[in-house]
């Protein structure tokens, strides 16, 4: 193949060629294309990003000057208008803020401005005499973008639950608080993507359908084509059943052996009837692997780094201020009512803050927990796992407003591939547990909500790796000197978890890491009661709506 040849002219034209020759068959060669001549650089006209896209309203309340400001035009959508003789007085959001822009329209003019409704207004930018904002709009112009209608607009300007919102997932996010919880999605994501880049994490895409269940707990949703019969759509498409994931982890481990600390932020599903305020079927998780780490202490310290640097610095951004705002309770169409006091935000994101956070063993909170029995409702017995309650009340009792690790829980009612504790010859705080047979893991709990997160060191030993999958009465495979996983052969088994195995024959070192509930964590920050609530579109058993 010859080498690509580009002729430009160098003269001016009226007209610019370019003929691009890739040694193909004459009639298969591209046709030299024409192009309209360029424009005169007097008349050329560059506009940056920053001038392309409209000034939101968050910026506008944010912008005091000392003089009047003509030709200034505002988009946004109408929360309220009301109406009076001479003029009206409409509200004004565009999702950037909690507090409303107000505009002061002239009778004549306020015809079509109805709640919900899409508009720009332009006008004088003028200071306030009210005290709600410093500055509001005198219209001279108004244009309708998009009408509605304010009879059957079903956000109105009242209180409206939670449950009634969530009927809606398609226009809830337009109430003031809801689009508050997107900024806080989005910023809490930006913030954790800089936390991790600075500490030469890899951010990495595992996939979202799967070979296994991770968890081992079973509750996986079958992916299958819809156009074949059910029985035979969920083998006909892979061969085998396949499903979608219920956590990364496995998949980042393999990715972990090439790169050395990655981390993801991914969709995880589970098919779990739990109708609680802590679960939903979709939510996203972020999960962190770390190589060539030996003590469960090292993975409790990034976990606490990154969610003290995600407090810290969000705490004095906008959204962080208007969730910790007291006058920011309720708002138009509002559910913001439904979650605790902001003064109880405050608190938990500064309890985040704080350095040091409480780390006891299972077998501590056993202990703590008996003590004081007759508060629970649910008994407390070794070897079990612990109930919101328990979680709740040691969170409170021992962390004092700040988050607490509980590890080292009992083997027994934990995943197959977490190390034993003491598999390194020595226990990770320093004294080994009461109990043998435990995990070298951690749940982290958080003062009156639930466990956010969970980690563990991984068992990179073959043999154990081995005898920990038959004892839970998984398919091993068989090792020989050559390589074992012929996922050609018909005969392989579904579900086979061949290549997770076969990261311990070649160069495994010491690992760990851990996952956190992105959406409960986001509940945590916003005070919102139910994490449905923090998902733009949540699904849980029963319902997916749109």
């Amino acid at each position: 193949m010859r080498p690509i040849r580009l002729a430009f002219s160098a003269r001016p034209f009226a007209s610019r060629t370019i003929a691009a020759s890739f040694g193909l068959p004459t009639r298969t060669r591209l046709r030299a294309q024409t192009l309209p001549p360029p424009l005169p650089i007097s008349t050329r006209r560059y506009i940056s990003s920053e001038e392309a896209i409209p000034r939101t309203i968050a910026k506008f309340l944010e912008w005091k000057p000392d003089v009047a400001v003509e030709h200034v035009a505002v988009n946004g959508f109408i929360r309220s208008v009301r109406s009076m003789k001479a003029r009206s007085f409409v509200a004004l959001g565009d999702g950037s803020s909690l507090a409303s822009l107000q505009a002061i329209v002239p009778t004549n003019l306020a015809e079509g401005l109805a709640i919900g409704a899409a508009i720009q207004l332009t006008g004088t930018w003028v200071p306030s005499p009210g005290a709600k904002q410093s500055h509001e709009l005198h219209v001279n112009n108004v244009e309708v973008l998009g009408p509605s209608d304010a009879k059957t607009f079903p956000i109105q300007k009242k209180y409206q639950t939670p449950e009634y919102l969530r009927t809606m997932p398609h226009l809830r996010p337009r109430t003031p608080f809801n689009s508050a919880l997107l900024r806080l999605r989005s910023e809490a994501i930006a913030t954790l993507t800089q936390f991790f880049a600075t500490r030469d994490f890899v951010q990495t895409h595992p996939p979202i359908i799967t070979s296994s269940d991770c968890e081992g707990g079973g509750q996986v949703f079958t992916v299958a084509p819809a156009n074949e019969q059910q029985d035979e759509a969920a083998e006909s498409f892979f061969r085998a059943p396949k499903y979608l994931t219920v956590s990364t982890q496995l998949h980042l481990e393999a990715l972990a052996q090439a790169v050395g600390n990655v981390w993801t932020l991914s969709p995880t599903f589970r098919a779990e009837e739990s109708d609680t305020s802590r679960h939903l079927s979709e939510f996203y998780m972020l999960e962190a692997e770390m190589s060539f780490v030996d003590e469960l202490d090292g993975i409790m310290d990034l976990t606490e780094d990154m969610l003290r640097f995600l407090s810290i610095s969000m705490y004095d951004s906008r959204v962080g201020r208007e969730l910790r705002s007291p006058g920011t309770e309720r708002n138009s169409g509002d559910s913001a009512g439904d979650r605790v006091p902001p003064e109880e935000v405050d608190s938990r994101w500064q309890g985040l803050m704080q350095p040091a956070w409480p780390r006891i063993t299972y077998d501590d909170a056993v202990e703590i927990l008996s003590k004081e029995e007759d508060l629970f409702d649910h008994p407390v017995v070794w070897g079990a796992g612990l109930h919101s309650e328990h979680e709740k009340y040691i969170a409170r009792v021992v962390g004092e407003g700040k988050p607490v690790f509980v590890t080292h829980y009992p083997m027994a009612i934990k995943p197959f591939y977490m190390r034993p504790t003491g598999s390194d010859g020595k226990h990770s705080l320093g004294a080994a547990p009461t109990h043998s047979a435990t995990a070298d893991c951690f749940d982290l709990l958080v003062p009156d909500f639930c466990e956010i997160a969970g980690g563990s060191m991984r068992e990179n030993r073959l043999p154990q790796l081995l005898c920990a999958m038959e004892r839970q009465g998984m398919a091993t495979p068989f090792l020989d000197d050559g390589y074992p996983s012929n996922i050609d052969d018909p005969t392989h088994a579904a579900g086979s978890l061949d290549w997770y195995v076969d990261l311990r024959r070649w160069g495994c070192p010491p690992h760990g890491g851990f996952g956190l509930g992105f959406d409960r964590l986001l509940g945590y920050l916003s005070g919102v009661q139910s994490i449905r609530d923090t998902v733009a579109f949540p699904r849980w058993a029963g319902r997916c709506d749109c």
